[in-house]
């Protein structure tokens, strides 16, 4: 139904296939099943996750997922009741994401281009990467799997396909633009590139370049750029990208449309972000603050 009626990406249908087989098997173990179990057998899971110290969030998505499939069992007249309903998920204090600098950006860049002087097609490839992830703010999945006609229309925009099949333009900027070509021309001098329908071919099972492969790389430019490996992430750089934009007067409703949130409300973190920032500043620099 996930796939089929919502157009739920491959990694989501993953983690909910994860996260349901895990409480199948554990309300198995206790004697019942999927279509059996009630409430307290699954709020004696949900105190399960919580002695193990599973992260709230983590367990919250969890709960998501038990709720939707037995509200899915419901409506397919599966089940007479919806065991979930009086459940509560549990508490999640706001937890806002860490954010690179533009210092820090524009050092993750330094040591791309570095890397890129060396001539050969992956330097050229890894800049157009860089640049255009920071440019967008795609997230990586979109990044590694754009197909090369996303590239071939108008060179000032992309055309990406987001969560659920949702398609939406961005724009490129000009060091993005600038890069995208100059590997576009490389890859073109690559005949098993060429045979490819992807963006950022690769000789694995998927085709094009993964995300754990990207990440890889990603974390050796941090060491080459002298930063915490531990806080660089290609979502990191996605949230370096929106809190960036929003610093310099973006309109959130632009930034909405670029990253693709359904809902603006998951767009305005970032301005708790700018705001978390600015007490810092003046707690840290304000000539009255007390030491």
């Amino acid at each position: 139904m996930l796939s089929a009626e919502r157009g739920a990406a491959a990694n989501t249908l993953a983690a909910y296939g994860r996260d349901l087989a895990d409480f199948a098997a554990a309300i198995e173990a206790h004697g019942t099943t999927i279509l059996g179990a009630n409430a307290d057998h699954i709020r004696a899971y949900m105190t399960h996750l919580s002695d193990v110290r599973m992260a709230a969030s983590t367990a919250a998505r969890r709960l998501s997922a038990i709720r939707q499939l037995y509200r899915f069992l419901l409506a397919e007249n599966l089940r007479t009741d919806d065991p979930t309903g009086t459940l509560e998920s549990p508490k999640q204090g706001q937890r806002l994401p860490s954010v690179l600098s533009e210092a820090d950006v524009e050092g993750l860049l330094a040591s791309t281009q570095a890397r890129a002087r060396k001539g050969n097609a992956k330097g050229l490839r890894l800049v157009a990467l860089m640049e255009i992830l920071y440019a967008t703010g795609l997230r990586v999945s979109e990044l590694v799997s754009l197909p090369l006609n996303a590239a071939l229309g108008d060179p000032r925009f992309l055309m990406v396909r987001g969560k659920g099949g949702r398609e939406r333009l961005v724009p490129l900027s000009e060091p993005a633009r600038k890069a995208l070509a100059a590997y576009l021309e490389v890859r073109s001098q690559n005949p098993d590139a060429e045979k490819s329908r992807w963006l950022f071919p690769s000789r694995g099972q998927l085709g094009h370049l993964t995300r754990h492969r990207f990440a890889q790389i990603l974390k050796q430019l941090a060491v080459d750029a002298g930063l915490d490996r531990a806080v660089v992430s290609p979502h990191a750089l996605r949230h370096a990208f929106a809190s960036h934009l929003l610093a310099h007067g973006a309109d959130l409703r632009a930034v909405q449309q670029m990253l693709g949130h359904a809902d603006i409300s998951t767009t305005q973190i970032y301005t708790h972000v700018l705001e978390a920032r600015k007490q810092a500043l003046v707690r840290i620099h304000h000539p009255l603050t007390q030491n």
